[in-house]
């Protein structure tokens, strides 16, 4: 499959910001005051935060993933969380998707990530059954609970 990852660079705000946009907009997710290139820019480049890589097909890119990195005990280390996977709709359903996961999976293994861990929508069961073919498992006993702490917090609706 002719799909790669190159990490998003200062260069490359516009057109990442362009896909969050996207990917904002189909998962309903609005914000009460956040300025989107103030929260990816941190992200760029070879940030101790996370990473954000454009997903290209050939010179083309079509999406983005993003990871946002943290720690845990129960995994030993070093963790992080796949915060946004966005592909254009004309390049879904062709097994992108899984592929990006794959390659994100071997980036994070050399960044010392020990474990990745993902949302998804109770509702959305095509990108359920995407995150399961690639081997992410339900933690039935286990959800997550968020608080915001500035007054900004993306909702969905």
């Amino acid at each position: 499959m002719d799909i790669y990852l190159r990490i998003a660079e200062e260069g490359d705000l516009e057109q990442v910001l362009t896909y969050v946009r996207a990917y904002h907009a189909t998962e309903g997710i609005t914000h009460s005051s956040v300025n989107a290139a103030s929260t990816v820019r941190p992200l760029l480049g070879q940030s101790t935060l996370g990473r954000v890589w454009l997903i290209c097909r050939g010179s083309q890119s079509i999406g983005h993933i993003a990871i946002c990195f943290g720690y845990s005990i129960e995994f030993g280390g070093r963790d992080a969380i796949v915060d946004e996977l966005f592909i254009l709709p004309e390049h879904r359903g062709k097994g992108f998707g899984k592929a990006v996961l794959a390659l994100v999976k071997s980036e994070a293994a050399l960044l010392d990530v020990k474990a990745l861990h993902l949302e998804v929508a109770r509702s959305n069961e095509k990108a359920q059954r995407l995150y399961k073919s690639s081997g992410f498992i339900s933690r039935e006993g286990f959800f997550i609970m968020s608080v915001p702490l500035e007054g900004t917090f993306a909702q969905h609706i």
